[in-house]
């Protein structure tokens, strides 16, 4: 069921999700947004420029936060801002991926504006990947 502006308290957690990126993931990616940038599928253009290998699209990286808390709203529609800056790249290996853990936290309920404010979270080998990611949410 979905939350409603009355259900939800300040601290409330939303359910995380662990995504598992791929070469391939990064492929399709590239082929739907149009970002052909070599250093999200060829290693040794990464390594030319001075990467640690193939990176995650940030877009893709940003879309896949904001997944999660659309998952928990229900519906889209229901998001009326969406802000973060980009902290430390996803480095996709070639045989075993990347896995992105997304978590969130409501951080601030306003009942005036029936929106909340949730901080997500962004995690990939331990270190936050997403800084100041919010999502602010309007509810019934």
């Amino acid at each position: 069921m979905a939350p409603t502006i009355a259900t939800v308290a300040v601290g409330d957690e939303i359910p995380s999700v662990e995504y598992h990126l791929t070469r391939d993931t990064l492929v399709r990616y590239a082929g739907a947004s149009g970002d052909f940038n070599p250093i999200h599928y060829r290693d040794d253009v990464a390594a030319s420029v001075g990467l640690p290998g193939v990176l995650a699209h940030g877009m893709l990286t940003m879309g896949i936060a904001v997944q999660t808390t659309v998952n928990w709203a229900g519906d889209p529609a229901q998001v009326v801002d969406y802000q973060t800056r980009f902290t430390r790249p996803i480095v996709v290996d070639p045989k075993t991926g990347a896995v992105v853990t997304i978590s969130g936290k409501v951080g601030v309920v306003d009942t005036e504006a029936s929106e909340v404010r949730v901080d997500v979270t962004a995690t990939f080998n331990g270190d936050t990947v997403l800084g100041k990611a919010h999502v602010r949410v309007r509810l019934a």
